[in-house]
């Protein structure tokens, strides 16, 4: 039998520890039974390409690790503003349109309309209506999880490689519990 593989996904390969993380990420899958897939694994040759080129060569990388994946685990801690990062959204709708499951972690336990608006307010700051359906993040992205039977765990904690890491291994378990 063939261990599953787990497409790890997240803002983690912007980190100045990158490396390092998607190893211990890859170890604690690896610990679970399972093969954990990090889309900096990929030994790109990328130092002759246009930047334009390189992200291509990355997001075809990408698209073929999550190909191969049996399943998701993003890093849904906000990035870069109130919700995750974009390129993890994308990688989210990417694994459920293949049908396959998506879980996730965020260190934000908010709700993405208190995170947008703390005030309770109904408009931004731009006058448009903040979506309040008491979830962690866009509704899409938490159907996504909840309709494929995963969930996504939250915890307001410090924004750490440890405490990632503590959240990534919850949930592992939770993954190995309802298989």
């Amino acid at each position: 039998m063939s261990l599953r593989k787990i497409y790890i996904a997240g803002p983690d390969v912007f980190w100045p520890n990158a490396l390092a993380a998607g190893a211990a990420k890859t170890q604690l899958c690896a610990d679970y039974g399972f093969d954990g897939l990090f889309p900096l694994d990929c030994a790109l040759q990328l130092e002759a390409l246009s930047p334009r080129e390189a992200g291509m060569a990355i997001y075809r990388a990408n698209i073929e690790l999550m190909q191969r994946a049996d399943l998701m685990i993003a890093n849904m801690t906000p990035f870069r503003g109130a919700s995750l990062d974009a390129g993890t959204a994308f990688e989210l709708g990417f694994m459920t349109g293949l049908g396959k499951p998506v879980w996730g972690y965020s260190l934000d336990g908010r709700l993405y309309a208190d995170r947008v608006a703390s005030d309770g307010a109904d408009l931004d700051a731009e006058g448009l209506s903040i979506e309040r359906f008491d979830m962690a993040d866009n509704l899409m992205l938490i159907g996504a999880i909840e309709e494929c039977g995963a969930q996504l765990l939250t915890h307001q904690a410090e924004d750490s490689l440890d405490q990632h890491l503590h959240q990534f291994e919850q949930v592992l378990q939770r993954i190995t519990r309802a298989a």
